[in-house]
């Protein structure tokens, strides 16, 4: 008797988990190697900044439901501010608040656009920051893009997106913090 009541609440568990939508995903950019670009103690003041319209970094399409829109569990603009001080610290730079230097990072777009099919699932992300640098005389403006493409079979798991837009996020704020034109413009008097 024990059994047929053991398979249905297991049974019924199973299917509450399976229901169990998140509404948040976890970012958690790095740095990776940046090459070291000065030797004086030249000081800059870092900002970022989040210029994005919505909150949510990943719309999931399915069918003609409603798409699931879901927000990082940190701000965004916070994590990739620690990367951002810290690869500029490593570039060589001492970052100041009073520094007439100035680099602002400006995170325009990140989403991941994915479409869910009966067979498998596209996800789609854009990534694209603004560095806008100012010295006393000149300011300094580009924009980097990233783009990344992802496909699986069956839905799409939290655990693999999180880890798309991590690689992308980490290969863009390499490029960033790599980059000569910036460095050489920085180091401008």
């Amino acid at each position: 008797m024990k059994s047929p009541v053991f398979i249905l609440l297991a049974a019924l568990g199973l299917s509450a988990c399976a229901s169990h939508q998140p509404t948040h995903i976890a970012l958690n950019p790095s740095l990776g190697a940046v090459a070291p670009q000065t030797s004086m103690a030249t000081q800059v003041h870092v900002e970022t900044i989040d210029t994005r319209k919505a909150n949510f970094i990943v719309r999931i399409h399915n069918g003609d439901d409603a798409a699931r829109l879901i927000s990082p569990s940190e701000p965004v603009r916070q994590q990739l501010d620690k990367v951002f001080r810290q690869g500029i610290s490593e570039a060589g730079y001492s970052i100041s608040p009073s520094s007439f230097r100035t680099v602002q990072f400006q995170l325009d777009n990140l989403l991941t656009d994915v479409t869910e099919t009966t067979f498998g699932y596209e996800a789609k992300t854009q990534v694209t920051i603004n560095v806008v640098a100012t010295n006393r005389t000149q300011e300094f403006t580009k924009i980097y893009k990233g783009r990344g493409t992802l496909t699986g079979p069956f839905n799409s798991d939290f655990a693999t997106l999180e880890l798309d837009i991590n690689k992308l996020l980490d290969k863009l704020t390499g490029e960033i913090l790599n980059d000569a034109e910036l460095h050489q413009f920085i180091q401008q008097q």
